[in-house]
């Protein structure tokens, strides 16, 4: 007897990630302490999150191919360009108000600088993939070789230093980055290694996502309510509409600068590397966690149905059945 758990996940917009972090965030929520419980590698699972992703980013840099095609340098360079804009712009004008600390009170109490910048700075690449295997063309989907440079803490971290807050040691920037630099090199000097690593990508992501999710307890999410919602539909409105706009400059249709506009599962993790790496974001980190956390939930459901839009409205039709999503 066979049971379709992967195909029923994959039903669920960016299913990999979101199924994984709400399981959890449950357990995290009604059943807290199963991971001491059990300890061993089952404790470990809950609580190895960064390590995960620090070998996610290994196996997603040599997925890399620094010999990309012009076109592929173009659309990704521009959506890749156009996303860490609007993160500056936006991280100069939330630090010159907020600085590093969130707000204390009141209807945004929680919402920081580091939660914005992290939640504009990622994209969804399993989602944009996905999204571009339906409605775009194989080159379009190539171009999130380039974008896949946002992953990892490294822009967020360099961003926050740009809008004039608390910067980081010069040890901690190159560190952040490492780890996808070292996996393009092995990408990049073997094929194989390309090949065997970026198998992997997809494997790790329900990883990771619940690792994260154990860390999130839902009735924090739940106050987080409308704040994390907002945030959420202002990643879609605030870098969509510039996205779909160098999509078009681009020779594009749109419909890849729409399909880029969410925010990655894995940002969910930077608050926290980021406030590890520089106490001064300490404070913001955890309400920061949930609100991208939040915003990685409300893009995963709104992209896909934007990105079809987009896509009949400009007459570009389904090219296949959609594939699996980050």
């Amino acid at each position: 007897m066979q049971i379709p758990i992967k195909r029923a996940i994959e039903r669920v917009p960016g299913g990999m990630m979101v199924v994984p972090l709400a399981l959890g965030a449950l357990l995290a929520t009604f059943a807290p302490g199963t991971p001491k419980f059990f300890g061993s590698f089952t404790g470990a699972l809950f609580s190895g999150a960064l390590t995960i992703l620090a070998v996610f980013y290994v196996c997603m840099g040599a997925s890399i191919d620094i010999r990309a095609t012009p076109y592929i340098l173009k659309k990704g360079g521009a959506l890749f360009g156009v996303k860490i804009a609007v993160a500056v712009l936006l991280g100069i004008l939330f630090g010159h108000w907020l600085g590093e600390a969130p707000i204390g009170a009141g209807l945004f109490a929680g919402l920081s600088t580091l939660a914005v910048v992290a939640a504009m700075n990622d994209t969804n690449g399993g989602l944009y993939m996905a999204l571009m295997g339906q409605y775009g063309e194989p080159r379009d989907v190539g171009a999130y070789s380039i974008m896949s440079l946002e992953s990892g803490p490294f822009l967020t971290m360099v961003t926050l230093g740009v809008a004039g807050l608390s910067a980081f040691p010069w040890p901690t920037l190159v560190g952040s980055i490492l780890p996808l630099l070292f996996g393009m090199l092995l990408g990049n000097l073997d094929r194989e290694m390309r090949a065997f690593l970026a198998r992997a990508v997809p494997v790790m992501i329900p990883f990771f996502a619940f690792a994260l999710g154990s860390g999130l307890d839902l009735a924090k999410v739940w106050q987080a309510g409308l704040l994390g919602l907002g945030l959420g539909v202002a990643v879609v409105v605030l870098t969509g509409i510039p996205l779909f706009l160098a999509d078009r400059a681009t020779g594009g249709t749109g419909v890849a600068g729409v399909a880029a506009a969410s925010t990655a599962g894995n940002a969910a993790a930077v608050p926290a590397i980021v406030a590890a790496a520089n106490p001064a974001y300490a404070e913001a980190a955890t309400h920061a966690t949930i609100l991208v956390a939040a915003a990685v939930i409300v893009t995963t459901v709104l992209v896909p149905l934007l990105t079809a839009w987009t896509a009949k409205a400009v007459g570009a039709a389904p090219a296949a059945a959609p594939a699996a999503a980050e």
